[in-house]
């Protein structure tokens, strides 16, 4: 019965679009805000303490990462999106990136998404259905500029 409820829950996250926005060219370490107009990257890390950079391109997603960096909330510090199996200009060091018009936050998930940064270079059904990743001890920590 759980297989089959956290099947159905899998099968829902593949609502996630798969859009595929141009990449940003490069990145500064500086934490800052993006240049206005362009979509802002923001870093995450979890419980191993690598760092992966997301880029943003929803504005209630944006606003709400950006509370979270800013201590104005601690509600739904978690993201959740589709990855892309390629390497991201903005984010050399992972062989994947995330689609951002997919990122959601939450406070809870499913657990057949879950994984930590290092762990989804293996990811591919059965592993990450989907490609959906929700892991459970993201948090972001800054935003950075783009260049």
């Amino acid at each position: 019965m759980l297989t089959k409820a956290a099947g159905l829950a899998a099968v829902g996250l593949l609502a996630f679009t798969t859009a595929q926005p141009s990449e940003a060219n490069t990145l500064s370490n500086q934490p800052g805000r993006a240049a206005a107009g362009s979509a802002p990257y923001f870093v995450m890390t979890d419980i191993t303490r690598e760092e992966f950079v997301v880029k943003l391109t929803k504005p209630g997603t944006i606003e709400h990462a950006r509370e979270l960096v800013n201590g104005q909330t601690t509600d739904r510090p978690h993201l959740a999106a589709r990855i892309i199996k390629r390497t991201a200009v903005y984010n050399p060091r992972w062989s994947y990136h995330i689609n951002p018009d997919t990122t959601e936050f939450f406070d809870q998930h499913i657990e057949v998404c879950d994984a930590t940064i290092p762990y989804v270079d293996e990811a591919g059904d059965p592993f990450l259905p989907g490609l959906v990743w929700c892991d459970w001890s993201s948090r972001l920590t800054r935003e950075v500029p783009a260049t």
